[in-house]
């Protein structure tokens, strides 16, 4: 591609169902995003949802001028929804956000802002102290034990992997081209660990990671059961990490 018709900007979304959510999501990035001075793209990621969703999308995209949908034939999990985007994607930067927008379309800007400035890689911090929650009081009595969760698990990943990343599971990051083309061909876990899994490749590359404050939103909260058995994915996915590494699987 010609450098003077490359995007600035590639914004990558991955989905699995959620027709209900999908229409206003997608409004308010598609507004966001043409409110920009810059050149633009948006690509959904559409990770085997059912018919409904994928008819969401694909109006979406006929609507919308610089708009892809990237089909993938079946589910195979988050990471390979965001891998395949940023491969796909033509943005000098490429930032992905989560399809429910609990990160509001604007703090996309704030990673893109760390990029600009130089950075390698940014991603959302939501416990640095000038990130801000908005959560409806019925999530309250959940507080302590996902927090007490969250932070046992931060622990593990921080002794094991990524000593200096204090929230590696948040579902807005951002990548300078090169760093995106070097991380997530590299990348082998399809699912819940690929964050961990890509900031662990960037790292060993001696990339430049920023944490970044957000403000974040809280609509859903799974249950302690359903959290308890991610935390249980995801300790075989560090285990699985540290294997590659020991490997040589990631230089």
């Amino acid at each position: 591609m010609n450098p003077a018709e490359r995007p600035h900007l590639s914004v990558i979304v991955p989905a699995f169902n959620g027709e209900d959510r999908l229409p206003a999501s997608l409004r308010d990035l598609g507004e966001w995003l043409d409110a920009q001075p810059y050149r633009s793209e948006l690509l959904l990621v559409d990770d085997g949802s059912r018919a409904p969703a994928a008819k969401v999308m694909d109006e979406f995209a006929a609507r919308r001028p610089g708009t892809r949908v990237l089909r993938q034939p079946e589910n195979r999990g988050k990471g390979a929804g965001v891998a395949r985007g940023m491969l796909e994607a033509t943005g000098s930067f490429r930032v992905f956000i989560d399809a429910d927008l609990a990160y509001p379309p604007g703090e996309i800007a704030k990673m893109l802002a760390a990029l600009e400035r130089g950075s390698d890689v940014a991603i959302a911090c939501r416990v640095l102290p000038e990130s801000r929650y908005l959560m409806s009081p019925s999530f309250f009595h959940y507080l302590y034990t996902r927090h007490l969760m969250s932070r046992v698990f931060n622990l593990m990943v921080r002794t094991t992997l990524l000593r200096d990343v204090r929230d590696s599971q948040a579902g807005l990051k951002g990548f300078t081209a090169r760093a995106a083309e070097l991380v997530f061909p590299r990348l082998t876990i399809p699912g819940f660990g690929f964050d961990v899994e890509a900031l662990f490749i960037a790292q060993s590359h001696g990339l430049t990671v920023q944490q970044v404050g957000v403000f974040f939103r809280y609509d859903d909260e799974p249950t302690t059961i359903a959290f308890s058995q991610s935390v249980f994915r995801m300790m075989a996915d560090l285990a699985r990490v540290r294997r590659n590494h020991l490997a040589g699987r990631y230089r």
